[in-house]
């Protein structure tokens, strides 16, 4: 009799209570934010603006701005669907030791997580690159608006973190500047092309080295910045479990892949932990590693 996917993730967790997950865009994608890549692991549309040109050029920033008039709302109004909710949970039952998120949308301290790295920040924060003032980005969003007025009215598909696929004359854009010192605004998080600041990192693989394996949830790992937490699991002889539609990076890697909708196996999961009884003894993690294959293997 075929497994279901769901049993699959209840026996990783009991084996291995102590896990530190890794999110990325397709866990909130069931809140309205588009993610990235396709099932392939592609670009599904431009690729988001990069650090250096960022910072270099003026028209960058204005396009950037001006494009955030229209996605960041999404980003603003979006509220954590029952996959936010469902990890909360499976920390409140002590099974997440730390959660790492790609995501720049504070949805998993929203949906209650409180063991949270924002590994590329938060897009709800603006920061000035000169003196490193800080204000809110719904504080700059208005100031956009006030020196935009004619720019409020457009309309256009929504791209992830607050982006948006609106092309048009940006020349005239007035960019909000540093109420302080008149630097470059920019939304506190990692842009590509950019460092994710060493401290996160070393917090993070800390926590990893520290858990019983990780859980990787709705991302591609495409990205180096979170690659790097299955090449440590690899290296540190922890299982990897994976929970995302299409390929990943780590495919290789993992001990088991569930190319399953996130939500309801998430769900799934969460009750079937419930009906389960718990060991014995929790300490005792020689449950079946080699077993639990569900796709990829190592």
């Amino acid at each position: 009799m075929m497994q279901k996917p769901h049993s699959g993730l209840i026996e990783f967790i009991q084996a291995h209570p102590r896990l530190l997950v890794l999110t990325g865009a397709g866990i909130s994608t069931d809140s309205g934010i588009p993610d990235y890549r396709d099932h392939q692991g592609q670009w599904k549309r431009r690729q988001p603006v990069q650090h250096p040109d960022f910072m270099g050029c003026e028209h960058t920033r204005k396009r950037y701005w001006g494009r955030s008039l229209v996605g960041w709302p999404v980003m603003r109004d979006a509220r954590p669907n029952l996959a936010h909710s469902a990890l909360a949970q499976l920390e409140q039952l002590g099974h997440v030791s730390l959660l790492v998120t790609q995501n720049v949308d504070g949805l998993h301290q929203r949906a209650g997580s409180e063991k949270v790295v924002d590994l590329h920040g938060r897009s709800d924060q603006v920061i000035c690159m000169s003196c490193h003032y800080r204000c809110s980005r719904e504080e700059t969003h208005r100031r956009s608006a006030e020196l935009n007025p004619d720019f409020i009215h457009y309309t256009a598909a929504t791209a992830p973190d607050g982006d948006a696929d609106l092309d048009v004359d940006f020349s005239r854009f007035r960019i909000p500047e540093c109420h302080r010192c008149g630097g470059i605004l920019k939304p506190d998080v990692v842009f590509f092309g950019d460092n994710v600041p060493r401290q996160r990192v070393l917090d993070s693989l800390n926590a990893l080295e520290a858990a019983d394996g990780l859980l990787v949830i709705g991302s591609s790992l495409m990205v180096y910045s979170g690659f790097r937490f299955c090449r440590k699991a690899q290296e540190w002889n922890k299982p990897i479990a994976a929970l995302t539609l299409g390929k990943t990076r780590a495919d290789e890697l993992l001990s088991l892949k569930l190319n399953a909708p996130i939500t309801p196996l998430l769900q799934a999961t969460l009750n079937g932990l419930a009906s389960r009884k718990p060991s014995t003894d929790s300490s005792d993690h020689s449950g079946p590693r080699a077993g639990i294959h569900n796709g990829t293997s190592r």
